[in-house]
């Protein structure tokens, strides 16, 4: 269930030279504030769950995914070109996978590799909180690349939608608005990253057996229904 060709393809698309630069700049970001924090401020775990859960979490990593998740597909869409992919010999459900797997590795280079390195700066994995942040921006990497390449199937609008959602929902409902919490891939993979931490260290609103169904449930539906809707999709491009 995975095509080198559509593989290589994608990744072409992705890390082509402006989208690219595109991916590398809210990590840079990360970077710089993470050092600039800790020149300031010294090591401190109360900051560093601040910095990483506050911009990494809430706003890079979901940013990244509506890039990456989008991108997989969206633009071949939008411009017609997905014809000339359906019409070769590979089945409909391997291109969601071999595309998902593409945006999913991408998702995770550009925001648990940033993630990890910004953690030791900010405190030197002080209390396991770089790598329960990692490990949160890895999981979260797979939900959101599933939910944004499904994005990218049913609306010319995707990146407008991704946007929406990652900063709106994700950045301010769910920072601020309780209830919308639990209905967050945020909040669902910082249960994974509050198991993981120092006692009292990171909070979710999420326990962690629900979140974990949650994950997999979205993940699971997300591209089971973008394999729908690429499978009804004709040579001419239309539905």
């Amino acid at each position: 269930m995975y095509n080198p060709t559509v593989a290589r393809l994608t990744y072409r698309a992705l890390l082509g030279r402006r989208r690219a630069a595109i991916l590398f700049v809210l990590p840079a970001l990360l970077i710089v504030i993470a050092a600039a924090v800790r020149a300031f401020s010294g090591a401190d775990d109360q900051v560093a769950t601040h910095v990483l859960g506050g911009f990494a979490m809430a706003t890079m990593v979901p940013l990244i995914g509506v890039i990456a998740g989008t991108g997989a597909i969206g633009p071949e869409i939008d411009d017609g070109s997905v014809v000339y992919l359906l019409a070769k010999p590979v089945k409909r459900p391997t291109i969601i996978l071999t595309k998902l797997t593409v945006a999913i590795a991408v998702t995770m280079a550009f925001s648990a590799i940033p993630t990890f390195v910004a953690g030791m700066i900010l405190n030197g994995n002080g209390g396991q909180i770089a790598i329960a942040y990692t490990v949160a921006a890895l999981v979260a990497s797979i939900a959101y690349a599933s939910v944004f390449l499904l994005l990218g199937t049913v609306t010319r609008h995707a990146v407008v939608a991704g946007l929406v959602y990652a900063l709106v929902w994700e950045g301010l409902f769910g920072t601020l608005v309780k209830g919308a919490r639990t209905l967050s891939i945020q909040q669902w993979s910082l249960a994974l990253a509050e198991k993981i931490g120092a006692p009292g260290a990171i909070d979710s609103d999420v326990g962690l057996p629900l979140a974990v169904v949650l994950l997999v449930a979205v993940t699971v539906l997300a591209t089971w229904y973008a394999g729908q809707k690429l499978r009804r999709l004709t040579l001419a491009g239309e539905e």
